[in-house]
């Protein structure tokens, strides 16, 4: 499976912080964020991984190199000007969808691939992602979205779960709405009509595909934390070395 991390955004509720360095390299935990999803993505056996840019994008690939020192391959879709998060998946899909063999067809034309934020952070296990893609390739669908509970800063939430399913509108069990982690599995076919290098949200492809039974989801009830403000970056620094620092027992 190949994976690609998100990180050509300009982090404008991060400056000053983010005027120098790109939001993906700030220092949280003793390493830069974007270096806890490449490890754990390692862990879980996704070493093939892509990562976009654009905001000071070449001190991303200086800092990362290729990835051999992870223990992962890490190839570079570098967007020049962000193309939002949609647009910039488009832009990327020569580089997720792996090369058909000589007078072959590409059966993984149609594979699913994970895309993460790069700035959040959460313990989900990505080492369940190879198995939920082949249920949605099995099932026809077109994305799997991870949800968590709302944090304080977006109460309402963004989508709703029932059995599995993401809806668009409270399901009869009146559960309430949950927030996209920024965690998802997605299908090429996703971003077959977005124009390679225009700008396009992914929210409105989404919901079309979720209007249309297309997409299912899951309930992560780890931690997760959206790196908005400088504030939140401070929180996580703080509860990861106070775990690091922890006595082991």
């Amino acid at each position: 499976m190949r994976a690609m991390i998100l990180a050509a955004g300009r982090g404008e509720r991060m400056r000053p912080l983010t005027d120098h360095t790109p939001k993906p390299l700030l220092p949280v935990g003793g390493k830069p964020l974007i270096v806890w999803h490449i490890e754990r993505m390692v862990r879980a056996g996704i070493t093939d991984l892509v990562i976009n840019h654009a905001h000071l994008g070449m001190q991303i690939e200086q800092e990362l190199g290729d990835g051999s020192r992870f223990g992962a391959h890490i190839r570079y879709s570098d967007e020049g000007t962000a193309l939002e998060t949609a647009g910039g998946i488009a832009f990327a899909l020569p580089l997720l969808i792996p090369p058909s063999p000589a007078g072959r067809g590409n059966e993984d034309e149609c594979a699913p691939f994970a895309v993460i934020n790069g700035d959040i952070w959460c313990d989900y296990d990505f080492a369940q992602l190879p198995a939920l893609a082949a249920k949605m390739q099995q099932r026809g669908d077109l994305a799997h979205l991870v949800l968590v509970d709302n944090p304080a800063h977006h109460p309402r939430g963004d989508f709703f779960l029932d059995a599995g399913r993401v809806s668009n509108t409270p399901p009869g069990n009146r559960q309430p709405a949950l927030t996209f982690s920024g965690i998802g599995l997605y299908q090429p076919a996703l971003f077959a009509a977005i124009s390679r290098g225009s700008k396009a949200p992914l929210a409105p492809l989404l919901r079309a595909q979720i209007a249309a039974g297309r997409v299912s989801g899951e309930h992560h009830r780890g931690h997760w934390l959206d790196i908005g403000t400088p504030a939140r970056l401070d929180e996580l620094d703080k509860r990861l070395r106070a775990t690091q620092n922890a006595p082991h027992v």
